[in-house]
């Protein structure tokens, strides 16, 4: 698994995490962020979560405008916690980071979505994305 993967992986945990709880992102990143210190062998990995989450807290109004835009007929409160983080995540690749091809950025959260998910949450994300990806 490539550290960018992994990265996405932890991002994913984070934003999981402070949803489920309903805890403060920022609350939580910071948290994540000390037990990181303590990790120097994950630090690459680590680097990308942060920044993921990071433009995520940044630009949290627009991205989850442009998923709710692109999911039809489906209210973020109505969709699975860990589809929204995985949404989250990769919405915020698609439009705030120039270096991570579209494609990438997708297939990257589809596998994510199938992983962790429900069995119809990698076609659900996919779709959205996609539609997101082509209206960008």
């Amino acid at each position: 698994m490539s550290a960018r993967s992994k990265a996405r992986k932890r991002a994913l945990d984070i934003l999981y995490q402070s949803d489920v709880r309903g805890d403060d992102l920022a609350s939580t990143l910071a948290a994540e962020a000390k037990r990181a210190a303590s990790e120097p062998a994950r630090e690459t990995s680590w680097l990308y979560a942060r920044e993921i989450v990071d433009g995520v807290i940044d630009n949290r109004d627009e991205i989850d405008e442009q998923i709710v835009t692109h999911a039809k007929d489906w209210k973020l409160e109505r969709m699975p916690a860990v589809d929204r983080a995985i949404l989250r995540l990769a919405v915020w690749e698609l439009l705030f980071n120039d270096e991570v091809p579209a494609a990438v950025a997708i297939d990257e959260a589809v596998e994510l979505a199938k992983e962790f998910s429900t069995d119809d949450s990698g076609s659900f994300v996919h779709g959205v994305l996609a539609r997101i990806a082509r209206s960008s």
